[in-house]
């Protein structure tokens, strides 16, 4: 095919010749070609991957468009080792024949391989740098491994259309099949931030929002920023005493953090180091190192580029509502969201599933961003969602191919709210509201309010990483820092505001905000593009003030009165924040039209998340039979962090991590991480000794803080699915209603099975196991550890 193509084009282009001048006869002008396109094709085998691998700090992008040029300069050197220099091309023309040799020879074992199921398997293979297929003699049996794909920012709506419509055929079979559908309800953020710390680590506490200013370091924490990014997961694993759901064998791909896995791929908490630690653009060398790859990927961009100017264009002459300016460099944004992040995550997850690991976790990006502009419903979105049906559909393809069983989970973060912006609507900005209610003048021309899309920062990362700049997150700090200590900080996180006095070190009060702006908390509480509005008082505690004079007291909050358009769990989010350390002077949550399902975002997006108020709190969870389900008929799944706890359980189901807990970091609170030898039967050797403290609550059964049953029904297996030592918090439970600092003492004391010196390990789910295979302690009807998966992994070092 590759002869062919070169045959065809140099009849075409008058720059490319496979002849001598005099002319040669098609049999030797055939020859030539064949020539060439095998040196061609040698050389794209040996030199190419030694040229990606050289170039592997340079991101995607740029990576992607140097294969252009790589390519021609391959072409050259395969035309100049020909017989007699026959073979000849200007360099321009060069880069055109690599490049329609690589799209072909690409389309061309494409095609072969959805016949083929041997060259199908080959070409993955080769995509993902396995060399070895599934031997015929690996356990039919052998343990699943688990791949948790993220779809940022489907909601559970959105999915139930896409499959409705027959945009999404792939999870459309699966429901058929009997996967199971389930939503889930965020905190009052909704947004990726604080939802995946909570679901890869565990604990989202104090992540008030998107952005936040923090008076005790004078620190603005970014969520989509590499330096915020460790900060949060260093925080997390402090918190939590656990390196993360992925520390056993797990990989993290296209992620804002890492769960604590050592494989790691675009991951935004390790993007700031520097060097061979730096292994998180190393996902880069997996798929560029076919050269077909870096070509369609590079093509496909172009595509997406003019799709979007042709989309954007369509917009502004229809005059379509609601719509939002995006020009400048957002085409090339949004085309590196979805088809270089795209491209490169699902190769590392399939190379991942190939290489037969036991936990993945990856972040699809490419909806939330074209849904900011373009809104969560419409023909743009729709069509984002087709392909990544597409992408879903060729990972659950590899399973068969893998060497283990894999049970692949699909879930979302949050969802959109569709609406008009806020400044679209009034006329202002949510800052230009603030400093109005504090009589501070206004600018005139507003400058644009930032936005907090993930794939804007992470491309901007991407190419100051290719020019060896610093990833230096102080001059955002400078620009929305006011120039008077005095003044107001005020931040947008979707249709979230936030504002704090920098001057004042402490969280301030309503009446000393009143003494200082009498008029500002009346104007914000009564625009009518403001919901609701959360500030502390000295006499009440904290309280929530609604447009219409409403003053409710945080303490006697529900979900009736100013929240009840809001939903349910909307009284238990704001309580929750409130409690925060780092929760803002005045919390600003815009209104919310039931009927429409809009609200007003802050920040430049049509497409908003990070607040309260319709489809953006309301996540989906999507399940294979094989688990159990996410939680007991009847119940809800709430938070972030009870679906890391969910999926913790589903990974012990599958045989999946088993960790011991090794802090990476100290941890405020004592934690045993390992208990003393057992120098006698179990039954003579007693409990080992706890700590001085006070004792953890215990049920009836022994097992420390573990309800019976836990969420499913499924037999309590110990502090299971909380953090170390601390217990699940039952069915919807939550984890902040029992202490996180209950020791870990494994139950040591239960029916024999170990040896008589073995060494007793606390585990990260609150049990204790040995080497043998018989139950190590543990009150009866407790499940039986099994024997180890493995020496002791190191947990991921923020």
């Amino acid at each position: 095919m590759s002869t062919l193509t070169l045959l065809l084009l140099a009849g075409l282009l008058p720059a490319f010749q496979l002849q001598a001048p005099d002319g040669d006869s098609l049999t030797r002008t055939a020859i030539t070609a064949a020539w060439a396109a095998g040196a061609f094709g040698l050389l794209g085998a040996l030199v190419w991957p030694l040229l990606v691998r050289a170039l592997l700090l340079v991101p995607a992008l740029v990576l992607g468009l140097l294969g252009f040029f790589i390519n021609g300069s391959l072409l050259l050197v395969a035309l100049w080792v020909t017989p007699d220099g026959r073979g000849a091309a200007d360099p321009e023309t060069a880069v055109v024949v690599a490049a329609v040799m690589s799209a072909v020879a690409s389309a061309t074992s494409t095609a072969l391989a959805v016949r083929d199921d041997d060259a199908y398997r080959r070409r993955l293979y080769r995509l993902t740098g396995r060399t070895r297929a599934r031997a015929p003699g690996d356990p039919a049996d052998a343990a699943p491994g688990t791949v948790f794909l993220q779809l940022d920012g489907v909601g559970h709506r959105v999915l139930r259309d896409a499959v409705a419509d027959g945009l999404m055929p792939t999870v459309a079979t699966w429901l058929e099949a009997g996967h199971r559908l389930t939503p889930w309800r965020t905190d009052w953020s909704s947004q990726t931030g604080a939802s995946q710390l909570g679901i890869l680590h565990g604990s989202n506490e104090d992540v008030p929002a998107f952005r936040w200013y923090e008076k005790d370091t004078g620190r603005l924490m970014v969520s989509n920023r590499p330096a915020s990014a460790v900060e949060l997961q260093r925080r997390a694993v402090r918190r939590t005493g656990d390196g993360g759901l992925l520390t056993f064998d797990g990989a993290s791909r296209g992620n804002l953090f890492s769960g604590g896995a050592e494989q790691v791929a675009l991951v935004l908490s390790v993007a700031a180091r520097r060097g061979r630690r730096n292994r998180s653009r190393a996902g880069y060398f997996a798929y560029f190192s076919d050269p077909a790859n870096a070509v369609r990927t590079a093509g496909s961009f172009v595509t997406e580029c003019v799709r979007e100017v042709c989309q954007s264009t369509r917009a502004r002459l229809r005059r379509e509502t609601p719509r939002t300016p995006r020009g400048g460099t957002y085409p090339f944004v949004r085309a590196f969201a979805t088809v270089v992040e795209r491209d490169v995550v699902v190769a590392a997850v399939m190379g991942d599933m190939l290489a037969g690991r036991t936990a993945v976790y990856a972040d699809l990006v490419a909806y939330d961003e074209v849904a900011h502009h373009s809104g969560p419903h419409g023909r743009d979105t729709d069509q984002v969602l087709r392909r990544l049906d597409r992408a879903i559909a060729l990972i659950a393809d590899v399973a068969g191919h893998a060497p283990r069983p894999y049970r692949i989970v699909l879930l979302s973060d949050h969802g959109q709210s569709p609406g008009e912006t806020f400044e679209a609507v009034y006329g202002l900005t949510l800052k230009d509201l603030v400093r109005a209610g504090c009589g501070l003048p206004v600018p005139r021309r507003v400058r644009r309010t930032p936005s907090g899309s993930e794939a804007r920062d992470a491309a901007r990362d991407a190419l100051r990483s290719a020019l060896h700049r610093p990833l230096d997150e102080g001059d955002e700090t400078a620009r929305e820092l006011p120039a008077k200590p005095s003044e107001p900080v005020v931040l947008a996180s979707g249709n979230l505001g936030l504002v704090s006095f920098p001057d004042v070190p402490h969280r301030m009060t309503r009446e000393e905000i009143d003494r200082r702006h009498p008029a500002l908390l009346r104007t914000l509480a009564h625009h009518p593009g403001v919901g609701f509005v959360l500030v502390a008082s000295a006499e009440h505690g904290s309280v929530v003030l609604a447009g219409d004079g409403t003053e409710v007291p945080v303490a006697e909050l529900t979900d009736d009165g100013p929240l009840a358009v809001y939903g349910p769990g909307a009284a238990r989010a704001v309580r929750r924040t409130d409690g925060f350390p780092h929760v803002a002077d005045i919390m600003v949550n815009s209104m919310y039209d039931p009927e429409t399902g809009a609200v007003h975002a802050f920040e430049e997006q049509i497409g908003s998340h990070g607040g309260l108020g319709g489809e953006q709190s309301e996540p989906f969870l999507l399940s294979p039979p094989e688990l159990s389900p996410p939680v007991g008929e009847g119940e809800e799944l709430v938070g972030a962090e009870q679906i890391h706890r969910v999926l913790r359980r589903w990974l012990r189901e599958s045989s999946g991590p088993q960790v011991p807990v090794e802090l990476p970091v100290p941890v405020e609170f004592p934690v045993p991480v390992e208990l003393p030898e057992v120098t006698g039967p179990p039954e003579a050797a007693g409990p080992p000794p706890l700590p001085s403290r006070p004792e953890p609550h215990r049920p009836a059964d022994g097992r420390t803080g573990a309800p019976e049953g836990g969420p499913d029904g499924a037999p309590g297996d110990g502090a299971a699915d909380g953090p170390v030592g601390a217990p699940a918090g039952g069915s919807g439970g939550d984890p902040t209603d029992t202490p996180t600092d209950a020791p870990v003492n494994g139950a040591a004391r239960g029916s024999g099975g170990a040896p008589a010196d073995a060494t007793v390990r606390g585990y990260a789910d609150g049990t204790a196991r040995g080497p043998a295979d018989g139950p190590l302690g543990g009150p009866a009807g407790a499940p039986v550890a099994g024997p180890l998966h493995g020496p002791p992994v190191r947990d991921e070092k923020c």
